[in-house]
């Protein structure tokens, strides 16, 4: 269990990263005119993101899960995976990516990258990661809790986007 709490751990550390880099970002959007949406569900997002971490631990730890090869394994890589993805999008949107919704007027919108196939692929990581961290160690309470969870969310933060879009750049958030 121990490798599995560096590996939770870890996991926050790169949620510290992503918060720096998100404020960096924001100021630079700022600094451009950025206008900001949807500032009431980032208090929940920031909840429900910091409850999956502390849930991973304590249902590993106070229901004493096992680690099964046959699930860990494969759980484990799609964890780096999301990772990989989660950062490709933040490289591909360089000061433009945020961990709120800040949207510049008069920019284009991003079609490299992984936005060449998928509108939002940032929340393909999440989406992924969310019930494979806690699946590495068989944790399938925490991983049906937060997909449920997540996944009304996401909706919401999605449609926030979408509507961002549509305000501010209404002849590309239509293409």
């Amino acid at each position: 269990m121990i490798w599995y709490t560096v590996l939770v751990l870890a996991t926050g550390a790169e949620r510290i990263a992503e918060l720096i880099v998100s404020t960096r970002n924001a100021k630079w959007s700022f600094a451009r005119g950025g206008v900001e949406f949807g500032r009431g569900h980032f208090p929940p997002m920031v909840a429900l993101h910091t409850g999956l971490l502390l849930a991973c631990l304590a249902e590993v730890w106070l229901l004493d899960r096992p680690f099964l090869p046959w699930l860990g394994w494969p759980m484990l890589v799609l964890v780096l995976a999301s990772q990989a993805l989660r950062w490709w999008c933040i490289a591909t949107l360089g000061p433009r990516w945020n961990t709120r919704v800040i949207i510049v007027r008069d920019l284009p919108l991003v079609a490299a990258g992984p936005y060449r196939w998928f509108k939002h692929p940032n929340y393909v990581a999440v989406v992924v990661e969310g019930f494979a961290l806690p699946l590495v160690y068989t944790g399938w309470i925490t991983a049906l809790a937060f997909t449920v969870l997540n996944a009304w969310l996401l909706a919401v933060r999605i449609r926030c986007e979408n509507r961002a879009l549509a305000t501010v750049l209404p002849a590309e958030a239509g293409a």
